[in-house]
């Protein structure tokens, strides 16, 4: 475990805290005026390793070079030149900081540290990070990478979990949440179920690679869950004819992949951000990454448990209330965090995934986003 101090003057800024991987919806901007929770576990953090907020550069001043080298391959609206290496961590982990009100940002209902660094150390001044709770944004504290150092914590150690330690342990991710508006509709109503937001922005980090595994061919994927996420927008985006080529889903509790196919949806290491590699020659197949939570859930649901109103109910007896509200509509998959993962891969520079890109306008009024 890690504790990070002022780069300033060496004071505690934060709980001891445990590295996971970077959450996939880590980016995201969900609806409008909905309160997200917050972003990270608490006692955790994690790492985003590309440069982040201003200065920022329009995509017409960056060479094709220049962006190949920073690992973009597709045109996008402007590019940071800050500095890499934001740490992200729960804002309940911060410690001897205090809030700078004048970098509040282009906030709605909170503050979005639009402005760069809006918390300053208790005992020097520097800022040091940037708290983020703006309606439709994950609430957060990125610390800022030139500002902050890492340091051991003291007794304290981290333990790797095994793939096998995880399914057995680690719960999956529900597909369903109950959303709240910070402010009502015209209806008066300001609470209701939906889509879960990381569903959906894990959705648009695997739709990249299924895209680009596809080689413009048409795809399938298993029915059920997977096919509600998936089939619509692969097809809608790839085209009709040809044989299609089977993706399937794999992992550590599964048995081993249909030799036929060669593209599996994998979980990713929630700890080390590690995609989960198949044994023998399907180890040569495009591993399409999902959220370890994201994958338990699709291939493991969990049933039903509503809490009981008082006392304990034995294990496998489920009671009789009525099930959790679906939402109305069919999944829609994260535009923003599906552009941020196609313009990453290589394969974003063949023309009609150049194409797909150039048309997300009209892809998110068809509903596929």
């Amino acid at each position: 475990m890690f504790v990070f101090v002022c780069a300033g003057c060496g004071a505690e800024l934060t709980a001891p805290l445990s590295q996971v991987a970077l959450p996939a919806h880590a980016r995201q901007k969900y609806g409008n005026s909905i309160q997200l929770p917050a972003l990270m576990e608490p006692g955790t953090f994690a790492v985003a390793p590309e440069p982040s907020g201003p200065p920022w550069r329009r995509w017409e001043e960056i060479t094709p070079d220049e962006a190949a080298a920073r690992g973009i391959y597709a045109p996008v609206y402007a590019l940071s030149d800050g500095a890499p290496g934001a740490i992200v961590i729960a804002p309940g982990d911060t410690r001897n900081t205090v809030l700078l009100p004048e970098k509040r940002g282009g906030a709605c209902c909170g503050i979005d540290g639009a402005d760069g660094p809006n918390m300053a150390c208790m005992s020097c001044g520097l800022p040091v990070a940037s708290r983020v709770d703006d309606c439709s944004l994950w609430q957060a504290v990125w610390l800022a990478p030139d500002a902050v150092r890492r340091l051991p914590a003291e007794g304290t150690e981290d333990t790797l979990l095994s793939w096998t330690e995880l399914v057995d342990n680690e719960k999956g991710t529900p597909p369903f949440a109950p959303m709240t508006m910070v402010w009502g509709s015209r209806l008066g109503l300001n609470n209701f179920w939906s889509w879960s937001p990381q569903w959906e922005a894990a959705a648009g980090h695997a739709l990249a690679h299924l895209l680009a595994a596809s080689q413009g061919r048409p795809v399938t994927v298993p029915g059920g869950l997977t096919a509600q996420v998936f089939q619509r927008a692969l097809d809608a985006l790839l085209p009709a004819g040809g044989p299609k080529r089977p993706a399937v889903v794999a992992g550590p509790d599964l048995p081993v992949a249909d030799e036929d196919a060669d593209i599996l949806l994998v979980p990713v290491h929630p700890q080390t951000g590690e995609t989960w590699r198949p044994p023998g020659s399907a180890a040569s197949a495009y591993r399409v990454p999902l959220p370890f939570g994201v994958w338990r859930w699709m291939i493991h649901p969990e049933p039903h448990l509503p809490t009981p109103a008082s006392g304990g109910m034995p294990d496998g007896v489920l009671r009789d209330d009525p099930p959790e509200p679906r939402p109305d509509q069919l999944f829609r998959v994260d535009s923003e965090t599906f552009q941020h993962t196609l313009v990453r891969l290589p394969a974003a520079r063949a023309p009609w995934l150049r194409q797909i890109l150039e048309n997300l306008t009209q892809h998110m009024q068809a509903g596929i986003f």
